[in-house]
């Protein structure tokens, strides 16, 4: 196995240095453009809503609505029940006292 110090030669062709010297360029170029998208994204204001977050929201809204009815069903035939219940003691208290 050899090892790298200060006494070992490498050897590059002309090609194989342009080589390493565009792809430095390239990881170069994509850096700071990255990081000059990156700090243009810090200043926009964040995103309103995605679609699928739109949809998860609409569903929940529409099940709370539905339940919510259901339960309005449920307090109308009570309120009705309530309503001939109190029609009948009404109507039995008038009969006791015209007797």
């Amino acid at each position: 196995m050899k090892y790298l110090d200060k006494n070992t030669e490498v050897k590059l062709s002309i090609k194989d240095a342009v080589g390493v010297g565009f792809v430095l360029a390239s990881l170069m170029t994509m850096y700071f453009s990255l990081k000059t998208e990156i700090a243009e994204a810090k200043k926009l204001p964040p995103p309103i809503m995605t679609a699928e977050e739109f949809r998860y929201k609409d569903e929940i809204v529409t099940k709370t609505i539905m339940l919510t009815q259901k339960d309005v069903d449920v307090i109308k035939e009570d309120v009705k029940e309530i309503k001939e219940t109190l029609k009948l003691l009404e109507e039995r208290l008038y009969e006791s006292n015209a007797n």
